[in-house]
């Protein structure tokens, strides 16, 4: 399969997207200036990727093919449900997948997320508030959840704060 890779300066640093030209496969905390190839999918990406870090999208219309276990898939499919600023415990989601005890599974299944942002994992939080973890580090979370916050209620900065 054809394996098309593009680097996006954002926000959380370089974002380094893999496709197969017509779908998104993997997004990584690991992006190189430099690194990127020049194709019409990826240029979309980018231009959405850009629109959502400046407070105007909410939602990405780019097709999405993450790679899974069934049991990650149907996570990732409720985590992408959760409205654009809005947060869900691990608890509650492993509640909505059919039982409260898979909360540790549903955190192992974010932790392989292969497209953080796109698929929100990082608005699955601790039933007390607590962020717990993200595997582009906490911060990151951190730095999206107040991003989505800010953005939903009409408070715009500097997406490079």
């Amino acid at each position: 399969m054809e394996r098309i890779t593009s680097c996006f300066l954002s926000p959380l640093g370089w974002l380094k997207l893999q496709s197969n030209g017509h779908t998104l496969l993997s997004i990584s905390f690991e992006g190189l200036p430099g690194l990127s190839e020049d194709h019409p999918f990826h240029r979309q990406c980018h231009i959405e990727l850009l629109q959502y870090f400046h407070g105007q999208r909410f939602q990405f219309d780019f097709d999405i093919e993450p790679a899974g276990t069934e049991f990650q898939q149907k996570v990732w499919q409720e985590v992408s449900r959760i409205p654009y600023g809005n947060t869900i415990s691990y608890h509650k989601l492993a509640q909505q997948l059919g039982n409260e005890r898979l909360q540790r599974a549903v955190g192992h299944a974010n932790a392989k997320n292969p497209l953080p942002v796109i698929i929100p994992c990082h608005r699955v939080i601790g039933m007390d508030g607590a962020l717990l973890g993200y595997a582009g580090g906490l911060w990151r979370k951190q730095w999206l959840l107040d991003h989505e916050r800010n953005c939903r209620y009409g408070i715009q900065a500097n997406m490079f704060d």
